[in-house]
């Protein structure tokens, strides 16, 4: 009982903080991304940020650099993780913000976490570690501003691999998370 109220604890801790990191980081990607649209030609930068902003608010059919982040980030739908470890990497928090972003803005979308592990271990072990991987991509997803309903998570452990063999390739691309609509 002791051990299971630590992880609680453990495991708010590490949602609080990744909240507050995700944002103090959210400020600052959308204000690089507002200063990256600025054109070059004018002397006021408050100005080439404005007409940034309305350019790209535009009916225009051209997207911002946001809206094209946005994209690239919703096509990437498979999470590696290194060996028996089951925290992201993270270079994957961004996308990651934009899959819960995209969740919160539509809340009659669902989504499935599916944890994989390689074959080493025992079964129980994988499925387990599986679990572990997609509860922490759920956990990310939940700060970010996803609703708990709109996630299931499954663990295969090491039942479906994505590319067979005993190489450190083939188990690096079993270590994952996939994303994919229910």
């Amino acid at each position: 009982m002791v051990k299971q109220s630590k992880q609680i604890l453990k495991t708010g801790l590490i949602v609080i903080s990744l909240f507050a990191l995700v944002a103090c980081s959210s400020t600052s990607d959308t204000d690089e991304s507002a200063m990256g649209n600025e054109g070059s030609g004018s002397s006021s930068s408050a100005s080439n940020g404005s007409s940034a902003r309305t350019s790209a608010g535009s009916g225009s059919g051209q997207l911002s650099q946001e809206e094209i982040r946005a994209q690239n980030a919703m096509r990437q739908t498979v999470f590696y993780f290194d060996f028996d470890v089951a925290e992201f990497k993270p270079a994957d928090r961004e996308t990651l913000t934009f899959h819960a972003r995209d969740l919160a803005a539509n809340p009659s979308k669902r989504l499935r976490l599916e944890g994989h592990a390689d074959e080493r271990g025992t079964r129980e072990y994988n499925l387990a570690l599986g679990e572990r991987r997609a509860n922490g991509i759920l956990n990310y997803l939940i700060v970010n501003g996803a609703s708990r309903s709109q996630i299931e998570v499954v663990s295969y452990g090491e039942e479906r691999p994505a590319q067979t063999g005993q190489s450190a390739n083939a188990y690096s691309r079993n270590r994952r998370v996939e994303i994919s609509s229910r």
